[in-house]
């Protein structure tokens, strides 16, 4: 339980990178209170990846395979992208102006991920 709500916390500062490193992704101006703001989207980009990614890494595995892996970070970039429009629609979210501000908040989210989650030991 307690790896959950670290993993948990690392998405919301993930995505918390994105959102201050990439011109591009704007917050609503209506949160007051921005943390909880980030925990919620990350709640929802962990629903995403846990129901929607296996799926479409399913569907898109030619695609994947042709282009060595890249297709991988078209689905991050969607997935990135619907976070934000999910959050948006339930007050909490973000705001993506181009295909390319969602790429590059997607890779930002992928390697701040990547980097914290080392610090997180398995015991398994």
């Amino acid at each position: 339980m307690i790896k959950l709500l670290i993993r948990w916390a690392i998405n919301a500062v993930a995505l918390y990178a994105a959102v201050a490193l990439v011109p591009g992704i704007q917050m609503q101006p209506s949160q007051t209170n921005q943390w909880l703001a980030f925990f919620i989207l990350a709640l929802i980009f962990g629903l995403l990846n846990a129901l929607l990614r296996p799926l479409l890494m399913l569907l898109t595995c030619p695609l994947i395979i042709l282009t060595l892996g890249i297709g991988t970070l078209l689905i991050n970039t969607l997935l990135f992208y619907l976070t934000g429009e999910i959050g948006t629609r339930f007050g909490w979210g973000f705001s993506v102006d181009s295909f390319w501000a969602a790429f590059f908040g997607a890779l930002v989210v992928s390697i701040v991920s990547i980097v914290l989650n080392i610090f997180v030991k398995d015991k398994d």
